[in-house]
């Protein structure tokens, strides 16, 4: 008897149910209708066909910031090589002009120079496991 009267009751519920179902903003006012249709814009396509020119404008003008192909943004930096380190040099002394010889001036030590690292995006190729941090 119950199963009956479960059946009975879906086959009364399911086209009040579908007869409620309406089509979205259907009831909306004229100019809720008008703003829903200026801010619809889907990026893959464009704006709306309805946009005004500014807003296609503004739409263009974005996407013309970015030229395909070219990759954007730290990690794609040209990259200086490094610099290997120079050692100091010794002053040497002066010698004296002897036996027809001409005499040597003295020439001044040069401090050693550091080597510089390469320029690159100071990331490491595998984070490991600091890559996981919440921000």
């Amino acid at each position: 008897m119950l199963r009956n009267s479960l059946i009975l009751a879906g086959a009364l519920a399911l086209p009040a149910m579908l007869s409620a179902q309406d089509i979205p903003n259907s009831h909306a006012s004229d100019t809720a209708k008008a703003k829903v249709a200026e801010h619809r814009q889907n990026p893959l396509r464009g704006p709306a066909p309805e946009a005004s020119d500014t807003a296609k404008a503004k739409v263009a003008e974005h996407r013309a910031t970015a030229v395909r192909g070219i990759a954007l943004g730290p990690d794609n930096q040209p990259v200086t090589p490094a610099t290997p380190a120079v050692r100091a040099t010794r002053a040497t002394p002066a010698t004296p002009a002897s036996g027809g010889n001409p005499a040597i001036p003295a020439t001044r030590a040069t401090p050693a120079t550091p080597a510089v690292p390469a320029s690159g995006t100071g990331k490491p190729a595998s984070p490991g496991q600091s890559g996981n941090h919440r921000p």
